[in-house]
């Protein structure tokens, strides 16, 4: 049965089907639905394993969107309890002692809105209604870019998820030593061009050119986790997960009272399975603060393997710090002897009237090269505009002349550095 003569209600199920892995998050053309749909022409379409096993193969492209496209598949291929079942990824409940599933909200929004599409529903009848309903979303979106990170409920935490991912940000790169081939340049290609030029029968009009090799400045974020930073540093995990899927150079270290290291857990595609590992792999989240001491461990064990190639440090905490010991300061001038930048991302910023009285605060505040606040989605988006350009090499040696001073009447005496004396110009 070739694809184009598939039974139409199949045909439209499987189109659905696409849409909804789309709106689940994993990568989906709309030329897959025709793949599928030649795929399912090649089997029997009685064989429940086999129409899984075919979609499988058309539909998925890694080993970690199989569980995700499994999940999708019962749900949606002849299962009467599909809504029940969808309750279950939105309030997932322990049963026989075992751990709950996994969460995966992205397919429980994209099955929740398959009902208003299959019920052939009527779109509104006048187009006054369509700009009324557009303008009350973009007043929705606007406000929910002021609102403070400690004040949203469970759907503005969805709707913010899905805002972060959405925004991709593009990250400041700077020049290399390497160079790669390029149509124009500074640097002249000999080889190439002489290669050129015996294809061409010795014409050396045509010239081949090198160009240095442009490469993202690495980014190392220490993250608070501790329980006046609950809801800020959540959101920061939702912007760093979103520059680890577009595969940014960033290397992510939770710390409370310990240093965990997180990157790994946070490349998981699905945010909210991410973050459900790091809350099952980091047992201080929501405690106390020891920055001095996680400071340390940090400069001891994992600063000189991270913080190569003009490394920038987003040091994210408010700066209350629980340790007795003296010795954050001598931590944060090590620290930023070691990075190129260290950048100070402060939710306490937010309040007009704040003024460095902490201990912490102020043994931090001289070793920063920036402070910027992070308590809502617009101060978050500015802060990430600002990564878009390379910050200056502060250990680059000032290679400009030294300023002379001006000649006054016909000569002046010059003495420089040399074992013969003073030379006299005129």
């Amino acid at each position: 049965m070739p694809a184009d003569s598939a039974p139409p209600m199949l045909a439209r199920n499987i189109v659905h089907f696409v849409r909804v892995l789309r709106g689940a998050g994993l990568p989906m053309a709309s030329a897959r639905a025709v793949d599928a749909l030649e795929a399912l022409s090649h089997i029997d379409l009685a064989r429940r394993d086999d129409v899984r096993s075919a979609l499988a193969a058309v539909l998925t492209a890694a080993p970690d969107e199989r569980e995700l496209f499994d999940t999708a598949f019962a749900l949606f291929w002849r299962d009467p309890d599909w809504e029940n079942k969808l309750r279950a990824l939105l309030l997932p409940k322990v049963q026989g002692g075992l751990p709950p599933p996994r969460r995966n909200n992205r397919l429980a929004d994209a099955l929740a809105a398959r009902p208003a599409a299959r019920t052939g529903a009527k779109p509104p009848a006048s187009v006054e209604e369509h700009e009324l309903r557009a303008h009350a979303t973009f007043s929705a979106e606007e406000r929910l870019r002021q609102r403070d990170f400690d004040t949203l409920c469970a759907d503005e935490w969805r709707t913010l998820r899905h805002l972060i991912r959405a925004r991709r940000l593009p990250l400041a790169t700077a020049p290399t030593r390497r160079l790669k081939a390029a149509s124009h340049g500074t640097h002249a290609d000999l080889r190439a061009s002489a290669r050129q030029a015996v294809r061409a029968g010795g014409d050396w009009t045509v010239w081949k050119y090198r160009a240095r090799v442009e490469r993202k400045l690495p980014l190392v974020l220490l993250l608070d986790i501790s329980g006046s930073m609950s809801s800020y540093s959540r959101a920061v995990l939702y912007f760093c997960h979103a520059l680890l899927q577009s595969r940014e150079r960033l290397q992510v270290f939770l710390f409370g009272t310990r240093l965990t290291h997180a990157t790994r857990a946070l490349r998981e595609r699905d945010p909210d399975v991410a973050l459900a590992q790091l809350c099952a792999q980091v047992a201080d989240w929501s405690g106390g603060t020891r920055i001095g001491e996680t400071l340390a461990q940090f400069n001891r064990r994992w600063a000189r393997r991270v913080l190569g190639g003009r490394a920038t440090v987003l040091l994210v905490t408010d700066g209350l710090d629980h340790d007795p010991g003296g010795g954050l300061a001598d931590e944060m001038a090590r620290l930023h002897r070691f990075a190129h930048r260290v950048v100070w991302l402060n939710p306490l910023l937010r309040f007009g009237g704040f003024t460095p009285k902490a201990r912490g605060v102020q043994a931090m505040l001289p070793h920063v090269d920036a402070h910027y606040p992070v308590h809502n989605l617009e101060s978050l988006e500015a802060f990430g505009r600002s990564l878009r350009e390379a910050p200056p090499d502060r250990r680059a040696p000032d290679r400009r002349p030294p300023e002379r001073a001006p000649l006054h009447g016909t000569q002046q005496d010059i003495k420089p550095a040399t074992t013969q004396g003073a030379i006299r110009w005129s």
